[in-house]
């Protein structure tokens, strides 16, 4: 899969995947619990799964996307990705400990990404996109976009279908769905 593919089927996915999750989560709260197990539990997990990985694909493609001139922009880029990667595993484990509670019991999140993990996706993918702006292929508000949308997640996780389409905005200019036109510096 090329660069520009693996950046546009995540830039649409991921925002599409977490907002299913994030709706059936809503839907599946109606009553006031969350049935652990159920199909829109199950299904909506597997939907946060998906969406957690196309945003690891998503940081690997923007880090071929960038022109890199020095060895600091270089190091920042590819520590970017380290982030958004470890982050991604954070959330994947997690996933997958939420819908298999043997596997969570068996092999708990270690402390160190614990404490990093889920962080370390939103400071990397935040960054992958400001040096994006920096090389001018990205809008100054794009970043900014996804910081909020990750920022609302954690005030209430209710927010997510909100955070998921205010990602997509963010994302928006990686998609190929908009008119391409120079961005100003």
């Amino acid at each position: 899969m090329t660069s520009s593919s693996l950046v546009r089927t995540g830039a649409v996915m991921a925002p599409v995947l977490l907002f299913g999750y994030g709706a059936l989560r809503l839907i599946d709260g109606l009553d006031g619990r969350h049935d652990k197990g159920a199909w829109m539990w199950n299904a909506g997990h597997v939907m946060f799964f998906a969406a957690m990985a196309l945003l690891g694909a998503l940081a690997v493609g923007v880090r071929r996307m960038l022109p890199f001139r020095d060895f600091r922009n270089r190091l920042i880029g590819n520590l970017a990705v380290i982030g958004t990667l470890t982050g991604m595993v954070a959330f994947l484990w997690v996933i997958v400990g939420d819908l298999f509670p043997s596997f969570a019991d068996a092999a708990p999140l270690p402390v160190p990404l614990q404490i990093v993990g889920q962080a370390a996706l939103v400071i990397g993918l935040v960054t992958l996109l400001t040096q994006l702006v920096r090389a001018g292929r990205n809008p100054a508000w794009s970043p900014i976009a996804a910081l909020f949308a990750f920022l609302m997640i954690p005030v209430n996780l209710d927010l997510i279908p909100v955070a998921a389409v205010l990602l997509f905005v963010a994302l928006l200019p990686l998609t190929g769905l908009r008119r391409r036109t120079p961005v100003s510096a």
